[in-house]
């Protein structure tokens, strides 16, 4: 027995399997577009392949190269001591150091002063650290020799002979010719015995050190008993050099004088002829000696050779208000024998000195800028470099092979990377190779400070600035 469908029920489901299948293809499509989506980074190169437009050179960095500039503040500037100057192409000399000092230059610092006679020191009438002029008394001695006794007595009765003898002579010649012409010319040649007597006489009490005053006063009876030591004069040709063209005027005429270094006696103390005394010194002409090594002669030659002048260091730092020294040192001498001991030889710079006037009271002290003794640095030049950047050590950064300068323009710091053709204990040259140019302001201290900041930046410039094609940075929208 068969069962029929109604024709409503066929037609219903005839219509849901029409619907059904559309929507099944849309799920289908939908979810084969999806996985197509998910995967376009895989498949649109390969479909269409692009060539990426090309950036600028801030953009790069902006995205990821780390800057080479930084960007500080005023403040800062302060804080790390800043300062900059224009890069100029100069002539650095390479040199070597040698030690140095300060001494006295022979024959023309020191100056003993000897007892002439035998005799007792009664008086002291300067002290060491005073300031004496040729002509001033030092020492007051009373006499204790009996040879200078006696060559007085001696004097006083060659000049009574003499008198004697005139008055004789002139009483024979007034006798009308009673008297023989030989007992005149007798008593004429007594004269003449005498008065060549009077002047070995005379003649051997100044080399004692007897004025010609007191030579006078011996020859009128009246003894000498005491003596004055005084200050010698100074040489000529040594006057004609003593005054410093740039010294004060007031320095003038004292820095002809000494000043006693030194006493050698004491208040009462018998002394000999010949004992030196005391000691003047003046400071006006001094010399530097250098100690160099054997290895180093060819150096020191060649310096000498060619005329180089040789660059003192006196260690003075700031202290002081002296003038500047304007002088130019050259080596005069060199040594030929070899101290066995240091296993160095000493060669000679003459030095001019400065000196300045203190009045203490009544008294005057004469200040010199350099003293024996004194150690100083001496660069002597060995090389020339000729056209190269001379900068201090504080304005390069070294990292690695890598050595950097830092150009300032404005607040901006730009690191440069540079070629160190030579570096000291103070100066580092950097070769004119055009990878800085002449003329550019570079920072002149804190280049590790910059350098490392540079390094800890995780960007680059920051947001709104820009720069121009002249290289100037500047702060706003373009």
């Amino acid at each position: 027995m068969s069962h029929e469908v109604p024709a409503p029920v066929q037609t219903r489901a005839s219509t849901v399997s029409r619907i059904r299948q559309p929507i099944l293809l849309l799920v289908v499509v939908a979810g084969f577009a999806f996985a197509i989506y998910r995967i376009r980074d895989q498949w649109m190169p390969l479909l269409f392949p692009t060539t990426p437009a090309p950036e600028s050179t801030m953009e790069a960095d902006v995205k990821g190269a780390p800057s080479e500039q930084v960007l500080l503040s005023e403040r800062a500037q302060k804080n790390l001591k800043l300062t900059s100057k224009p890069l100029t192409a100069e002539t650095f000399w390479k040199t070597i150091s040698v030690p140095g000092m300060v001494i006295d230059r022979s024959g023309a610092s020191d100056r003993g002063v000897v007892s002439p006679v035998a005799g007792v020191v009664t008086r002291i009438h300067h002290v060491a650290g005073e300031t004496v002029q040729a002509g001033d008394v030092l020492f007051t001695l009373r006499l204790l020799s009996e040879s200078l006794q006696l060559t007085q007595t001696e004097l006083f009765k060659a000049t009574l002979d003499i008198k004697l003898s005139q008055t004789q002579r002139d009483r024979l010649a007034s006798s009308g010719g009673a008297v023989p012409e030989a007992r005149i010319v007798e008593v004429e040649n007594q004269i003449t015995r005498s008065q060549s007597a009077i002047k070995a006489y005379r003649q051997e009490l100044l080399n004692r050190g007897l004025s010609p005053e007191q030579i006078d006063a011996v020859a009128d009876g009246r003894f000498v008993k005491e003596i004055p030591i005084v200050v010698p004069p100074r040489p000529v040709e040594m006057n004609k050099v003593i005054a410093p063209e740039n010294g004060s005027p007031g320095n003038r005429p004292l820095a002809l004088g000494f000043e006693v270094e030194a006493l050698s006696i004491e208040l009462g103390q018998q002394v000999q002829p010949g004992q030196t005394l005391c000691l003047l010194a003046n400071h006006q002409r001094l010399s530097i000696e250098g100690r160099a090594f054997r290895d180093e002669t060819p150096l020191l030659e060649r310096t000498v050779r060619e005329g180089w002048p040789v660059d003192v260091d006196f260690a003075e730092g700031t202290s002081g208000d002296w003038p500047t020294l304007e002088q130019s040192f050259r080596i005069t001498y060199l040594a030929n024998t070899i101290d066995p001991v240091s296993r160095t030889f000493r060669f000679l710079m003459p030095l001019e000195n400065q000196s300045r006037v203190v009045e203490n009271g009544s008294k005057t002290q004469l200040l010199w800028q350099f003293r024996p003794g004194q150690r100083v640095r001496l660069q002597v030049r060995v090389e020339a470099l000729q056209n190269v950047f001379i900068l201090p050590v504080t304005a390069v950064a070294r990292e690695g092979a890598e050595a950097y300068v830092f150009r300032q323009n404005g607040d901006i710091f730009d690191r440069k990377s540079v070629q160190v053709v030579y570096q000291d204990r103070q100066y580092v040259v950097i070769a004119n190779d055009g990878s800085v140019p002449a003329g550019i302001y570079v920072a002149q201290t804190g280049a590790v400070q910059l350098n490392r900041m540079v390094k800890s930046q995780s960007g680059a410039m920051p947001k709104g600035f820009h720069i121009h094609a002249d290289g100037s940075v500047h702060m706003g929208a373009h």
